[in-house]
């Protein structure tokens, strides 16, 4: 069962993506903060990341230079970035970084999990 850490500080937000994510059948790893956010990645070493950019603590593209900086492990760690940032700009940082993804709030659920079925069966791909 891949690992979905879901990295976004609104509760509300949260719990309901971590709800439906899980039922879609992932095991799924919520953080309400940059600096958790570090910590889990570490620790559980996950097979994608959904990572908010504005959060308590570290802010989502300090936790994606640290990431791709210092991986948790030798596998690659995919990351898709789901936030309200819109702009140009904040969408070319994060491909800088290396995202795989950019999701724009608001957003539906079913695109989430499109995009995450997508990265897993592109990083799975990359390792064949």
């Amino acid at each position: 069962m891949p690992k979905v850490l879901i990295a976004e500080d609104e509760p509300d937000v949260l719990e309901i993506m971590a709800q439906k994510i899980a039922a879609s059948g992932y095991e799924v790893i919520p953080v309400n903060n940059g600096d958790t956010a570090w910590e889990k990645i570490q620790r559980e070493d996950p097979d994608v990341v959904l990572m908010d950019l504005s959060m308590p603590g570290l802010q989502g593209f300090e936790v994606l230079e640290r990431l791709r900086q210092n991986p948790p492990s030798s596998k690659w760690c995919p990351v898709i970035i789901v936030s309200a940032h819109d702009t140009l700009d904040s969408m070319r940082k994060g491909f800088d970084l290396e995202a795989e993804h950019y999701l724009t709030k608001p957003c539906s659920i079913e695109e989430v999990l499109r995009a995450i079925e997508l990265v897993l069966r592109l990083t799975s791909q990359k390792k064949q």
